[in-house]
């Protein structure tokens, strides 16, 4: 509904003017209306700013297209009253919608009629009301007389007001009329502007953690999530507003925002508070310039819950890296063993040497010939994984059981590029007994190690992701059988408890399990590996020459997990 509310007059015989309008008045608020049926916004450059912008300039002054010539305004202007009196008229003729007689209420009807009409058509409010004002004194052959314009629109709940003028006129016929210009609809229109609906650009996404939280822009992983993508796009939604659009190339001018724009979330599974305790206990343990990463996932989901790089800002080692992990790849060595019927109880004795023919030995040097499985993956015993490796597993066993129990070697999608494992067949008896403890050509980084972990605490296999939603996760067919996840997590609740991860992992309560490495690259000071849960939360962590995994990686993992409060 377009409604008017006007002031009319109660006539008085006893004083009429030329028009025959009494002077001498009582007002009273008079309202019409008429139903718009509302088909939506016109964008900007459609039918509707053509047509206002056509109109305001086009046309002649002549009579053209059936509209009644209006004689020139003469140069006495009309009375406060004259002046009330028609913009009284041509406010209600407009309100009403009757472009035609409000048009012939000013001197340019040629263009007026047209102006009025692609205003209605491009703004299309559901209500429309005028109320005049009281005219001021004349000036240049004008009376102004001020309105008042309400639009309110659909779905909007406050509605557009602004204060407008018209000036009105005496013609050298004797009438009061309207002077067209661009003005008489918007006080901001002159001459080459026009009015619009303008949709209102999306502002920068908002990069928000798990909870909703906005990720601290200090954060090391703002840089590295900047290429995420959501799955559905996210490209937010642009708002809607009614813009004053001047011409000559000159910006627009928001005048009503009927909608307000909405940047794309994106929303990554990321913690923001256990980000900063991650980025605070590899910062702390790399000090002196040491390469490093830490990645952290929840294992009943597969969400990375952290991730950290030592230099931040550089290379995603975390993601990215191909490294031997050391003895953190007896988890999935001990998998193959127990597949192929030993168990945690096995006798499996831990000498000092053993051969492949290469021969290798520990970091407790010594014979511990009394050693079950479960000892030796507790202290870490290489010649027994070796031994037992090259005695029951055939050549490409531990590659296999890598894919289809903990997913390594899948084609993952995180949401970031990240390195797939690489775990060869190897070619010869001395690569064969390196893979067992780790070494030789295996690569992998701690987004898959902590994968690893998070497999054994859950029991299954989660792809892990940075954003929830992804199509093209990698799910079947890893599968960790139940009895095996069972006893390796019994394994690795030893190693954290009596174990070579003892030191690091003192204190922490709840389910916790965890299991150390140190690996040996090209001759350099061995790099420090530590995988580790508590609850449901799994940790991976690699410190560059660093030396054992208790110390420099187990120091960081441990760390987080206390940070963590995981029960």
């Amino acid at each position: 509904m377009i409604e008017y509310e006007y002031e009319d007059d109660e006539h008085e015989p006893d004083a009429v003017d030329t028009e025959g309008r009494a002077p001498g008045r009582a007002r009273r608020a008079v309202r019409v209306g008429v139903a718009v049926v509302c088909v939506g916004m016109l964008a900007v450059g459609g039918y509707g700013v053509y047509n206002v912008a056509h109109a305001i300039m086009g046309g002649s002054k002549g009579g053209g297209d059936g509209a009644r010539p209006v004689p020139s305004a003469t140069a006495h202007p009309p009375t406060a009253e004259q002046a009330a009196a028609a913009a009284k008229d041509f406010l209600a003729a407009w309100g009403k919608g009757d472009f035609a007689a409000a048009a012939a209420l000013t001197d340019r009807q040629d263009i007026a009629a047209g102006a009025l009409a692609a205003f209605q058509q491009q703004l299309r409010p559901t209500d429309f009301t005028l109320t005049p004002g009281a005219p001021a004194p004349a000036e240049a052959g004008r009376t102004a007389v001020g309105f008042h314009a309400r639009l309110a629109f659909e779905g909007v709940d406050r509605a557009w007001e602004y204060d407008g003028t018209l000036g009105t006129v005496r013609t050298g016929d004797g009438r009061t009329v309207v002077h067209w210009e661009p003005a008489v609809m918007h006080p901001g229109l002159t001459a080459g502007a026009t009015l619009a609906v303008q949709a209102e650009a999306v502002p920068a996404g908002r990069l928000v953690d798990r909870n909703g939280a906005p990720l601290d822009d200090s954060s090391s992983v703002k840089a590295l999530l900047v290429g995420v993508k959501a799955p559905d796009g996210g490209a937010g939604t642009p708002g809607q507003a009614v813009v004053l659009l001047p011409g000559a190339g000159r910006p627009a001018e928001q005048l009503f925002l009927l909608s307000r724009p909405s940047g794309a979330e994106l929303r990554v599974t990321i913690d923001a508070a256990l980000q900063r305790a991650a980025e605070a206990a590899l910062t702390e343990q790399t000090a002196g310039g040491r390469a490093g990463s830490l990645v952290a996932i929840e294992p009943s989901t597969g969400h990375v819950l952290a991730v950290a790089n030592a230099p931040a800002g550089g290379f995603d080692r975390a993601f990215g890296g191909g490294i031997a992990p050391g003895s953190t790849m007896k988890v999935v060595t001990a998998a193959a063993l127990l597949e192929s019927g030993l168990s945690p109880d096995s006798p499996a004795p831990c000498k000092d040497t053993t051969n492949s023919p290469k021969a290798w030995h520990n970091d407790e040097r010594g014979d511990h010939l009394g050693y079950t499985l479960t000892d030796d993956f507790a202290h870490s015993c290489n010649t027994a994984f070796i031994d037992q490796g090259l005695a029951r597993l055939a050549p490409g066993t531990l590659g296999k059981v890598a894919a289809e129990q903990f997913g390594l070697g899948l084609s993952w999608h995180t949401g970031l590029t990240s390195f797939d494992a690489r775990i060869p067949a190897p070619d010869s008896r001395d690569e064969q007994a390196a893979e067992y403890i780790g070494q030789g050509g295996i690569q992998v980084n701690t987004l898959l190690m902590a994968s690893v972990a998070a497999t054994v605490q859950n029991g299954t296999f989660h792809q892990p992701v940075l954003v929830d939603g992804i199509p093209d996760r990698a799910t079947a067919p890893a599968r960790l059988p139940a009895d095996v996840a069972r006893d390796l997590r019994s394994m690795m609740a030893a190693t954290a408890r009596e174990g070579t991860a003892r030191a690091p992992m003192a204190g922490l309560t709840g389910q916790v399990g965890a299991k150390t490495g140190t690996a040996e690259v090209d001759g350099r000071h061995p790099n420090s590996w530590f995988i580790a849960y508590r609850g449901d939360l799994a940790v991976a962590v690699e410190v560059e020459g660093a030396g054992h995994g208790a110390d420099a990686a187990g120091q960081a993992a441990t760390q987080l997990l206390k940070s963590a409060g995981t029960g």
